[in-house]
């Protein structure tokens, strides 16, 4: 029996209906920032995308909370702004990323390219 909320899988699928570019299995090191308070959370990603990423962590931040991430991988460290779309109590949260510049976006379509072929 699935003991996952049923709000928080609702809302897992109307974000993945909703997605507009694929999303990759991806495992990398991950250090979140709470953008108000400024606390340091230490996670892993297990998947992203061009517009987000979903973070493993079993003390999920609410819905709307802003974050700055800092992802490490063999092939470099990705530094980026999002924001919080969906929660699984538990397990994880969705993130959109909502700033991403120019030098951080090629360091990001690079591991896409990689990971994609």
């Amino acid at each position: 029996m699935d003991e996952t909320p049923a709000s928080n899988t609702n809302a897992d699928l109307r974000y993945r209906e909703k997605r507009t570019v694929p999303r990759y299995t991806f495992i990398a090191s991950v250090t979140l920032t709470e953008s108000t308070t400024q606390a340091r959370m230490s996670c892993r990603i297990s998947e992203i995308s061009r517009k987000g990423c979903y973070v493993d962590i079993l003390n999920t931040l609410p819905v709307g909370t802003m974050i700055d991430l800092v992802i490490s991988r063999d092939q470099g460290t990705l530094c980026v702004t999002g924001r919080i779309i969906y929660v699984q109590e538990g397990m994880g949260m969705g993130v959109a990323f909502t700033e991403l510049a120019g030098d951080q976006a090629k360091i990001l379509d690079q591991w896409l390219a990689e990971i994609s072929t």
